[in-house]
């Protein structure tokens, strides 16, 4: 079953929320995910409850001192959601890996003893496109990329588009673009259906039909360390995120 990379090198368009709430929604509708948190800042672990400073574990643990996989996962509130957390010690990683043997494909290496264990794995990336990020992507099988609906949506985009296509023809021809998620979406805007239009001219059938809203119990579910499907069942970004998962089951 597939293993997304949500990828966007822009901070702050919705990486981590996509991630822990695409995660719990999937799990929701009765499927095995497994989160695994690649970003030094640590949001989706924080996002599912899980004290940072408390950890021995984590992603860093896998990557650079050879620690399985498996011993690094964690199991979520959600029944079937499990996550290998990040930490604070993933900061350096970056440049610890530089001088490791086959330094990009560390952590797929690392999932392929697991990938059986799951329908689906997502991995959340930092807001670059380094050495995790390309992580990430040699060990996806698909790019799923989150876009805020705002001025500068698309900036950078066709250098991420370009990393893809370089990671596909050195590291991992199998690797597609699964799609293009709008979020932070407010319809009420012109400037949200403008940047709709222009994100659907330049990527078509790979935009998914559903958009992320604007949302307050969406931005409030972190700070109480839940996913909005635990938080708010109800809400609108809730909801959203489970739209997003039955069009990804369904695209499936």
């Amino acid at each position: 079953m597939p293993t997304s990379a949500i990828v966007n090198q822009k901070g702050g368009v919705g990486k981590s929320t996509t991630a822990v709430n695409l995660g719990a929604s999937l799990a929701t509708l009765g499927h095995s995910v497994l989160l695994v948190d690649i970003d030094p800042q640590g949001n989706t672990t924080s996002g599912l409850g899980i004290d940072k400073r408390s950890l021995e574990r984590d992603i860093y643990s896998v990557l650079l001192a050879g620690l399985p996989l498996e011993q690094a996962i964690l199991e979520g509130e959600i029944p079937g959601l499990s996550i290998v957390p990040a930490t604070i010690n993933l900061a350096g990683a970056e440049v610890e890996l530089v001088p490791t043997l086959s330094r990009e494909t560390h952590l797929r290496r690392a999932l392929d003893a697991v990938r059986d264990r799951f329908e689906y794995v997502l991995i959340d990336c930092p807001p670059s496109l380094g050495l995790l990020t390309l992580n990430a992507l040699a060990a996806a099988d698909e790019v799923l990329i989150p876009v805020q609906a705002e001025y500068y949506a698309l900036e950078g985009l066709s250098q991420l588009t370009t990393v893809v296509n370089r990671v596909r023809d050195a590291l991992n021809p199998a690797l597609r673009l699964r799609g293009v998620l709008v979020t932070m979406f407010d319809p009420r805007t012109r400037l949200a259906t403008e940047v709709l239009d222009e994100v659907n001219a330049h990527f078509g059938s790979h935009v998914f039909r559903t958009q992320i809203p604007r949302n307050i119990r969406l931005s409030e579910a972190p700070s109480f360390g839940k996913p909005a499907v635990l938080f708010d069942a109800r809400s609108r970004g809730a909801q959203a995120y489970l739209a997003l998962a039955r069009e990804m089951l369904g695209a499936a």
